[in-house]
């Protein structure tokens, strides 16, 4: 008997993949947890019925939701990580020179316990980090708790439904500004431009309202719906379409350069749209 995984990503319209067995299922408190082995994009990581990260495509949304900020900013010391319990947004923090700290925050342990010892190579980089420390906990009540802390923050977040509903509501903008530097930004994931258009500009304007600047870029994803994903930055001082002269990548990468970085914000017009 064949297994499949399918996902709704509308209404209308469903993902599936072919899988080739369930290596752990669990239900948390918070929310379901999947990981699989399929046929064509290897290990996969499902949260409530959701795909969230795979061995063939996760170095692309990692790579990008890190290394646009981080190389936007042009010393960034402190950084803060909300969700990501796979790992990979971390593992491409800690990769740049000069980090003073790395606050991961996540609220549900048992995705980040699933993910070290079934996807290890999201996560094989941090164990040794001296920069990082990991807190069990709501994401929410930290961000109210920080007051100017952090140079970058990136928002690694799943869908807005359960327990990632709140990180897309204006009040959860507001207090990452609060939790910002006077030169800080931050970044979040923002879904598809296809299915998901209200929210993005709903996005748009509440961070268009706390943040002098804020920017839409976006990543061919492959396994996420539509396989173009949005990502917004809100920035209180440096462009995100124009990366730090001073700095460049001194580590090997297999999606981002500068030109990507620059490339990623030239948004096609059916996009441009949902911003203007």
């Amino acid at each position: 008997m064949e297994l499949w995984i399918t996902e709704q990503q509308n209404e209308n319209v469903n993902f599936s993949c072919r899988v080739k067995k369930t290596i752990y299922s669990e239900k948390t408190d918070f929310q379901e947890i999947e990981i699989l082995e399929t046929e064509y994009f290897g290990r996969m990581m499902i949260l409530d019925g959701v795909i969230q990260t795979t061995a063939f495509d996760e170095f692309i949304y990692h790579e990008m939701i890190v290394h646009v900020p981080m190389f936007t900013h042009p010393e960034p010391q402190k950084v803060l990580v909300i969700g990501g319990g796979d790992g990979g947004s971390v593992r491409e923090i800690i990769r740049h020179s000069g980090l003073v700290k790395v606050d991961w925050i996540d609220i549900d342990g048992k995705v980040i316990e699933a993910c070290k010892k079934y996807l290890p190579e999201w996560n094989h980089m941090i164990q040794d980090s001296p920069v990082v420390e990991l807190q069990i906990r709501d994401g929410l009540a930290h961000m109210k708790e920080s007051h100017g802390q952090y140079d970058v923050i990136v928002v690694d977040c799943s869908d807005p439904v359960g327990p990632g509903e709140l990180l897309f509501r204006y009040d959860f903008y507001k207090d990452i500004s609060g939790a910002l530097k006077e030169d800080g930004l931050f970044v979040q994931q923002t879904e598809s431009p296809f299915y998901h258009r209200d929210l993005i500009r709903r996005i748009q304007k509440d961070v268009g309202s706390l943040f002098p600047i804020t920017r839409l870029y976006t990543a061919n994803i492959p396994t996420y719906p539509s396989g173009l994903h949005c990502f917004t930055i809100g920035s209180k001082k440096y462009e995100p379409s124009k990366p730090s002269v001073a700095r460049v990548p001194d580590f090997e990468t297999r999606c981002y350069s500068i030109e990507t970085h620059r490339a990623s914000f030239l948004l096609p017009k059916y996009v441009k749209e949902l911003v203007e």
